[in-house]
């Protein structure tokens, strides 16, 4: 494909006319806009991450109409013609490669984007022209001879012209065989070949097409079955909605309101005291695992029928007169009588949520948050692939293999020692808390602004990245993002069938984030 740079080069070792017409540079029968940006780098850029930067078409022509100025003389007439200049470093290499003294340049980058030339047409007069010119000439003998033989011909006495008299009948003419010969041999070359019709939507022949096949289209709708409503789309043969998606609904609800699932009673939440209160005494129940009590029991009491565990708790006066023994006394049945604990609930046990979430310890896990489109690099499917294991596998194998895509990934770090760090890897950063925030220390970026939509900071990437360390993972041989290149990020990029350096190029991103 031809580019605007190696043609305004053959132009101009050619000599040959370049034309500027509204706002248009025309190379014979391709034509640039004025601004259309070469694959010429100017001076410094695309150098030590900074962003690459080209000459423009109407800037390298402008040089070449005023190289015999001085540089500080056209650097000001191309200012007050509004033209971006050539810089003074580049003025010796691209005026060489332009004027045919060196076949190409290092700061040509052919990997750079190039805008598709447009066709230049002729103009009708050109044509008009051209086409005259082709023209065979005749001369006026020549012409005046032409006429004389058609008028001449014109004048002559027609022969064999059909009147009315002339006319005869076909029976005349020919005789039957001949006429039923003709009409058979008509016959069979009709059924073979297809009627043309050009007014089929018009008149009667529609009508004749319908009735033709509306027996074909009674036969077909008959045999036709309906296999899915609106209804029945719906609907599942294996899960019943309102036994399971109801259930995950409800401790969905449960859980966000602090209850726990199902109809259990919850149990009393019991903080140590310094102090614990005296237990009340229970009933005493014969366990025959649990005899040495009983043998206790005996030893303190020297031998006289004394039960230091029994009770008249909930006895009546007449039980405790007769001399029931209330050691072989059922206990109460009743629940709420009997403590479960030996020491009574205290106020913890009445604690809201928000307050159980404020005692909480808070996590100190480091987190790193990815991008949630399936066109990165890197997602939850392989995110512990790269940075856990170092090696890169595609989203289409993780998914080929089975893989579920998890909420969350929790990833162990190993470092030099033995000693293993977690770090969490999120891709909704919607679901953070203000604490939260506070612990993320990576994020990979793909290159569009709304990204950081709903994020702390205004959504400014320039503050974000200020805060936390920025990463952006790309294929070698792929353009790099424009917003990218301005932004304060380290670019990982990985070859796309070369396996074996993954791990030389994951490792930037634990060295960068460890500094």
């Amino acid at each position: 494909m031809a580019d605007p740079l190696s043609l305004l080069r053959q132009y101009n070792v050619n000599k040959k006319e370049i034309i500027e017409r509204e706002n248009q540079i025309i190379f014979g029968e391709f034509s640039w806009p004025k601004n259309v940006k070469t694959n010429y780098l100017t001076y410094g850029s695309g150098k030590e991450g900074t962003p690459k930067e080209y000459y423009t078409l109407e800037c390298l022509l402008f040089l070449l109409k005023h190289v015999q100025l001085t540089h500080p003389v056209y650097v000001r007439q191309a200012a007050a013609e509004n033209i971006p200049v050539v810089r003074r470093p580049d003025r010796k290499d691209l005026l060489a490669y332009l004027n045919g003294e060196t076949a190409t340049s290092a700061a040509i980058d052919k990997s750079a984007p190039l805008e598709i030339p447009t066709q230049v047409k002729r103009a009708a007069e050109d044509g008009l022209e051209s086409g005259s010119s082709k023209k065979p000439r005749f001369e006026e003998t020549h012409v005046q001879k032409v006429k004389e033989q058609l008028a001449a011909r014109l004048d002559a006495p027609k022969e064999a012209s059909v009147t009315v008299d002339n006319i005869k009948s076909l029976s005349e003419a020919m005789s039957v065989e001949k006429i039923a010969a003709i009409k058979a041999k008509r016959l069979a070359k009709k059924r073979t070949t297809i009627k043309e019709n050009d007014d089929i939507g018009m008149g009667s022949d529609l009508r004749v097409i319908l009735d033709m096949d509306v027996d074909d289209t009674k036969d077909i709708v008959s045999r036709e079955r309906q296999w899915r409503t609106r209804a029945t789309i719906l609907q599942s043969s294996g899960k019943i909605f309102a036994k399971n998606i109801f259930a995950i609904l409800q401790s969905i609800k449960a859980r966000e309101e602090g209850r726990q699932k199902g109809p259990i009673v919850p149990t009393p939440m019991v903080t140590p005291r310094s102090t614990p209160m005296r237990p009340l005494p229970q009933p005493a129940v014969y366990n025959r695992y649990d005899q040495e009590r009983f043998i206790r029991q005996k030893e303190e009491t020297e031998g006289f029928k004394i039960d230091t565990m029994g009770t008249y708790h909930g006895m009546t006066l007449k039980s405790v007169t007769e001399g029931t023994n209330p050691a072989v006394r059922k206990p109460p049945t009743n629940p709420s009588a009997t403590p479960t604990s030996g020491l009574l609930p205290t106020s913890a046990a009445k604690l809201t949520p928000q307050q159980a979430a404020q005692n909480k310890r808070p996590s100190r896990t480091p987190i790193i948050i990815i991008p949630s489109a399936n066109t990165s690099l890197i997602t939850m499917y392989n995110a512990k692939d790269i940075l856990q294991d170092l090696k890169y596998i595609s989203n289409e194998d993780k998914r080929s293999q089975g893989c579920k895509r998890e909420n969350e990934v929790l990833l162990q770090r190993r470092k030099e020692g033995g000693l293993t760090v977690p770090y969490r890897v999120v891709d909704n950063p919607q679901k953070l808390t203000n604490a939260d925030w506070e612990r993320v220390v990576a994020v990979f970026v793909m290159g569009p602004a709304w990204q950081f939509k709903g994020w702390p900071f205004d959504g400014n990437p320039v503050e974000i990245f200020s805060k936390i360390c920025a990463f952006h993972l790309k294929y070698d041989e792929m353009r790099l993002d424009t917003n990218v290149a301005r932004w304060a990020v380290t670019v990982i990029e990985l070859s796309r069938t070369k396996r074996h350096l993954d791990r030389a190029a994951l490792m930037i991103f634990w060295e960068h984030l460890d500094k």
